[in-house]
């Protein structure tokens, strides 16, 4: 050192300059270690040297060559890693009621059949047979209809005659009563008049029969009457004889 104009020259013991370098080492090492330390991460543990003051755009191009090295794998892709099995995209369901976590089947899946019934534990309009397949009961046919029974035919019956004196002695009016009992109308017939010729004394002479259609249609369980004014020859009947109308008969269908 200058000390007042004079060079001095300082001159170290050999035991001072062993303490010297062993402080050396020691800084050394331990800027080793914190450098260490510092790039201990995933990165590879780099120590950064040269210049750290300067400023301004650093090419980072490579210098040699290039290797490139595939990733483990892209984070919620399409591929599925080795030793697991993907699961099925939502909506590709098998058909079968497959369980949820919880327990139970996944909503808007068919319930499984019974094991003991082979029935579906759904609500099912028919029976199901066990292998998949159900069976529609048919429904039972409708009742056949009892015969109906025919109507009865007409029945007609009659009362006798009741008579009444005509205007002329050769005529006389002839009232009948009918009844049809039957379960049909009767729809035609007639009715015969037998008619006496009477004496002066009460000598029955003669007997003459005349023909009137029946008041049809007399229908079933009707009741009617009806008069008839019955005439015979004038020339049959004598001054001093009349005429009496005693008995009838009816034919009808």
């Amino acid at each position: 050192m200058l000390r007042h104009g004079t060079l001095r020259t300082t001159t170290w013991s050999p035991g001072r300059r062993r303490a010297l370098a062993g402080a050396s080492a020691a800084v050394v090492c331990l800027g080793a270690a914190l450098g260490a330390c510092a790039g201990s991460g995933s990165g590879g543990g780099y120590v950064a040297v040269g210049d750290t003051g300067r400023s301004g755009p650093v090419d980072a191009s490579p210098t040699g060559s290039v290797t490139m090295v595939p990733l483990d794998g892209p984070k919620g892709g399409g591929t599925t890693p080795p030793g697991t099995t993907g699961s099925p995209p939502p909506g590709t369901g098998t058909g079968r009621g497959t369980a949820r976590a919880g327990g139970g089947p996944v909503p808007g899946t068919p319930d499984p059949p019974s094991p003991t019934t082979g029935r579906s534990t759904g609500a099912s309009t028919g029976t199901g047979t066990g292998d998949g397949r159900t069976t529609h009961t048919p429904a039972p046919p409708a009742p056949t209809p009892a015969p109906t029974t025919p109507p009865a035919p007409a029945a007609l019956s009659w009362g006798g005659p009741v008579t009444a004196a005509g205007d002329q002695r050769w005529c006389q009016k002839v009232t009948v009563d009918f009844r049809n009992s039957g379960g049909t109308a009767v729809r035609s017939g007639s009715v015969t008049f037998g008619t006496h010729v009477i004496g002066a004394l009460g000598i029955d002479w003669s007997t003459v029969r005349t023909s009137e259609a029946l008041p049809v249609p007399i229908g079933a369980g009707a009741r009617t009457d009806h008069t008839w004014t019955v005439c015979l020859d004038a020339w049959r009947v004598p001054l001093g004889m009349h005429v009496e109308t005693r008995d009838l008969s009816v034919q009808w269908k």
